[in-house]
């Protein structure tokens, strides 16, 4: 069933647009705690926001309609998205919201639901609210159940504390000079003062949010501004964070940057040596490189790939057991930890290798060597499918063909923007750049 509201992360969409207005959110809090209220009888839910400008109206109109149905709601400021689903467990909370847009520029927003075990909602939830909210008529609190709103104001200082514990108590970063990009975001408070904590020297740059300049140029998307700084300072590294603070670069001394699939190569590599690697198997998806996958069956270990997107990464964990998982764009997810993708928390199982080892990190960046990757992200025009296109199929089964015998050809459409991501692998890069050319012009004829 196409959903009318929720896609593959949330709700998502440009502020003061359907389906991110406040009178959408007004009505979704209300359904929404109709839906907990189910469960219990005096419901509470934690909110969480990046920076953004539109935070402040989604955040208070969800929270008008959260009391309005009988919810107690803790406000806990900006945070990281990682927090808000440690701290729904944490304070006993019964549902987590995080507004966010994530990595997209200021001008969208989002808003996703974790449950009281700090995961994201399932598919039959989130189903569920969207049946309620447009059946509308939902019946409201009488005066005296009205909930009440508490400003957290030590939320970060929580999630801080905890994050600290993830590494071993052993492990000082003392010596270390680090540039950290907190993309103008959510962690742009908490991320420096963890690694200065540490011990380390900190520089800390996209810490200055003024409500339109998150992921503007900086963080995880756009790490060119890192990286040259890391490389003017002498800094042993940089760790570059997106907007919520839930994905992260590696930049090394030389000013290179490092995805997520060779921070999980280290990771996983680096808890297997020691047992920690549940069922030897990281779980991410169909866009982690083949030369991972390669990497760790050498290693005795297994790939498990899964359809795009952090939560289908989560479901197969929980599935199986499996404790460590992620995504190429620097999603990765430890439920040793965290329900969700940490930015902050992976930065730091990367330095604590470099703590333990005393290797650069131009060296733990390159844990295998990856098979030639293009990635193109063609955008198109709302209200049509391009994927659906005759001319498209055509173009892209001949791509399949040519490719058949030395790579693999990924298209997909994204959960969260109109855009076709058009993703090929093969030794042989001539080929490889044609194919993709090939398809994306097809594709630009939607535009």
């Amino acid at each position: 069933m196409t959903r009318k509201y929720f896609g593959t992360d949330g709700i998502r969409g440009e502020a003061n647009e359907f389906p991110m207005t406040a009178e959408l959110a007004l009505r979704l809090g209300i359904a929404t705690g109709r839906f907990f209220r189910k469960t219990t009888d005096k419901p509470r839910v934690v909110i969480g926001k990046d920076t953004r400008r539109s935070g402040y109206m989604l955040e208070n109109a969800l929270a008008a309609g959260f009391t309005s149905v009988g919810m107690d709601v803790l406000r806990l400021g900006p945070v990281p998205t990682p927090a808000v689903g440690m701290l729904t467990r944490s304070m006993r909370a019964d549902l987590g919201v995080m507004i966010s847009a994530s990595h997209n520029p200021y001008k969208d927003n989002g808003i996703k639901f974790f449950g009281p075990d700090g995961f994201k909602l399932s598919d039959e939830a989130e189903q569920t609210i969207e049946d309620m909210l447009d059946a509308g008529g939902q019946k409201l609190a009488a005066p005296e159940k009205i909930g009440r709103i508490t400003q957290i104001d030590d939320a970060g200082g929580r999630y801080m504390e905890f994050a600290k514990t993830t590494i071993s108590r052993d492990t000082k970063l003392d010596g270390l000079k680090i540039v950290v990009d907190c993309a103008n975001g959510a962690a742009y408070k908490v991320a420096p003062e963890v690694l200065w904590e540490l011990g380390a020297e900190v520089i800390a740059i996209g810490v200055k949010p003024d409500g339109f300049n998150i992921n503007l140029n900086c963080g995880s998307t756009h790490p060119e501004q890192a990286a040259a700084r890391v490389v003017a300072e002498g800094a042993d590294m940089g760790i570059c964070l997106d907007g919520d603070a839930d994905r992260v670069m590696i930049i090394d001394e030389l000013g290179n940057v490092a995805d997520g699939d060779q921070i999980m190569g280290l990771i996983a590599q680096t808890w297997a040596a020691s047992g920690r690697l549940n069922g030897g198997t990281l779980v991410s998806t169909v866009m982690s490189n083949l030369g991972l996958e390669r990497h760790l069956k050498d290693q005795g270990l297994t790939l498990l790939r899964t359809n795009v997107g952090d939560r289908y990464v989560v479901e197969a964990m929980r599935a199986g057991g499996f404790n460590l998982g992620g995504e190429q764009s620097g999603h990765i997810v430890m439920t040793d930890y965290s329900t969700t993708g940490d930015g902050l928390i992976s930065a730091l199982q990367f330095l604590s290798a470099m703590a333990e080892t005393g290797k650069p990190a131009s060296e733990l960046t390159k844990v295998f060597e990856p098979v030639p990757q293009m990635l193109e992200n063609v955008r198109y025009k709302k209200g049509v499918d391009p994927l659906a296109e005759t001319s498209v199929k055509a173009a892209i089964k001949a791509g399949e063909e040519r490719l058949a015998a030395s790579g693999r050809l990924l298209i997909r459409k994204s959960g969260t923007e109109p855009l076709v991501r058009v993703m090929g692998e093969s030794e042989d890069e001539a080929l490889l750049k044609s194919v993709i050319d090939d398809i994306c012009t097809e594709v630009r004829k939607f535009a």
